[in-house]
Formats: structure tokens, C-alpha cells, sequence
């Protein structure tokens, strides 16, 4: 009769062990537990130990931490009709545990889809500089559109980041002889900026010379100084008209 009932009481010990295996869990800081009661979604669980009713409860565990979504290389053509690849991350945390469960059947997977389709709608609505020179704008858009579209699941994307952005290499060497052309437009343009300005105080100078013989014959001594300090040089000085027409006039005057 002992042996029964001790039986008996381990089978019940056994039982309540089960028991509350089947309805304790301990839920992280960064988690929380959709619960289900016969089906119907009761109260938020966690952090810290859920107690669950056995055979009518079933949890559901989310998590709050924010995922890197890595997007694949996609495809794109640009509004200019060039053909780029371009790869990008995306960040999003879950902000509402209960939409995340009920309302999408797997909000990671419908985030990525999203995330896909978007970049390539958004990115091909852009020619290729403004692809390269304004991605920070881009990026800005694409988190956007991006977080609205899954606002109603009780998704949050925080962060969209354009990684890379591969260009095929005929493209490359069109880019590159485009740039060359730039830099030699542009050193042209400072060059005859450079020409005119230089230019321009040069008349300058010419305007307040002008008045003052003196002034351009000193000048002219000066040039002539510099050109002197060079021994390789050979100087032929040209005598003023002024200083050599009395010379002249007695000459012919002695002649006649």
C-alpha cells in the first residue's frame, strides 16, 4: 500500500514538474512575448518570467533589438539609361510587438521585399550623377518611403545606406574621359581668367604712366635693368627720337 502511494506521488511530482515546465518563460530585457489564449491575443508578456496556461497558451517571442538588413545587389537603370548595380543595408527595430505578430507573417522577410522593390522604383527615377554625387539625399528618400511602407506592420527603419553602386566598364572609361574633359575646361577657364586680369591691371598701369613721360622712360630703364641682369643676353639700345633730332638738325644745317 506504501509503495502505491509512493508511487502515486512521484508520478504527480513528475507531473507538476512538466507542468510548470510547460508554463514558465523568462523573457530577455530586449524581448517581449505575444501571447495567445485559445487563439485570441492577451496581454503583452516580459521582460522577466511569463506564466503560461498549459495546452491553452502559445507564445510568440519578439525581439526589440535593431536588425541589420543586408539588400541584395540590385539590378537598376537610371533615368539616363545607364545599367548600375548597387547594394545596400538597411536598420529596423520592432516598436510594436503585438502589429509585428498579427499583421504580417514575417515582418524580416516583408521588410526586405520592400526595401528591394523601393531602391530599384527610387533609384531609377535618378541619372547617374545624381546617383554618385547625392547619395546622402537618396538615402534620405529611400528611408522614407521605406518607413512607411511597413509602418503598419509596427516596423521602425531608422537607417537606409546605399553601400556601393557598380558602374559597367565601358562606362567607367566614358566617366573617366568626361572628367579628363572637365579639368581641361577648367584649367582654360582660370588660364583666361588669369589672362584677363592680368591683362586688365596692365591698362591700369598704362593709364597712370600715360601722363608722366618720365615715368615710362624710368620704366623703360627698369626693363632694360632686368633684361641686363642676364649675361647670356645682348641688349641693342635704341637711342629716343627726342634725345637725337638736335644732332640731326645741325648736321643737315652744316650740310647746307
Amino acid at each position: 500500500m506504501i509503495e502505491a502511494v509512493l508511487i502515486v506521488v512521484a508520478v504527480v511530482a513528475v507531473a507538476a514538474v512538466v507542468l510548470a515546465g510547460a508554463s514558465v518563460r523568462v523573457l530577455r530585457e530586449y524581448e517581449r512575448g505575444v501571447v495567445f489564449r485559445l487563439g485570441r491575443v492577451i496581454e503583452l508578456k516580459g521582460p522577466g518570467v511569463a506564466l503560461l496556461v498549459p495546452g491553452a497558451d502559445r507564445m510568440v517571442r519578439v525581439s526589440l533589438r535593431t536588425v541589420t538588413l543586408r539588400i541584395p545587389p540590385q539590378e537598376v537603370i537610371t533615368r539616363d539609361n545607364v545599367p548600375v548595380r548597387v547594394t545596400a543595408v538597411a536598420y529596423f527595430r520592432v516598436i510594436d510587438p503585438n502589429r509585428s505578430v498579427l499583421e504580417v507573417e514575417d515582418f524580416s522577410s516583408a521588410t526586405l521585399q520592400i526595401a528591394q522593390t523601393t531602391l530599384r522604383s527610387v533609384l531609377g527615377k535618378a541619372d547617374l550623377d545624381t546617383l554618385l554625387a547625392e547619395r546622402e539625399r537618396l538615402n534620405e528618400s529611400l528611408q522614407q518611403i521605406i518607413d512607411e511602407q511597413t509602418e503598419p506592420w509596427g516596423i521602425k527603419v531608422t537607417i537606409v545606406e546605399i553601400k556601393d553602386v557598380e558602374i559597367p566598364d565601358s562606362m567607367q572609361h566614358a566617366l573617366a574621359r568626361q572628367a579628363e574633359a572637365e579639368r581641361n575646361r577648367r584649367a582654360k577657364v582660370i588660364n583666361a581668367e588669369g589672362e584677363f586680369q592680368a591683362a586688365a591691371r596692365l591698362a591700369d598701369a598704362a593709364e597712370v604712366i600715360r601722363p608722366n613721360p618720365v615715368t615710362l622712360q624710368l620704366r623703360y630703364l627698369q626693363a632694360l635693368s632686368d633684361i641686363s641682369a642676364n649675361q647670356a643676353s645682348t641688349i641693342v639700345f635704341p637711342l629716343p627720337l627726342d634725345l637725337v633730332r638736335p644732332l640731326i638738325d645741325a648736321n643737315r644745317d652744316r650740310d647746307t
